[in-house]
């Protein structure tokens, strides 16, 4: 067994757990800005700019990770 069987089982835990920190990371968010507009409604717009741009980072590491993933899927490094 070598490192190309095993290259399918590493993609696929790249992608999904990516996926998984990212879809936690950005439900708690969510559910933090609603606690945060509920205790101050006038800091709801100034909050929904913050949550925004810390969702779209969140987003963006899954993005990358699936990129990776994908290009070890079709371009593999490890083949010698």
């Amino acid at each position: 067994m070598n490192g190309t069987d095993l290259l399918p089982l590493a993609v696929g835990l790249l992608i999904g757990i990516a996926a998984l920190g990212s879809c936690l990371g950005i439900g708690n968010l969510g559910g933090k800005l609603l606690e945060a507009a509920a205790r101050q409604p006038e800091l709801k717009d100034q909050l929904q700019g913050t949550f925004f741009l810390a969702a779209g980072v969140t987003d963006g590491a899954f993005i990358i990770a699936t990129g990776i993933a994908l290009w070890f899927a079709t371009a593999n490094p490890f083949a010698g």
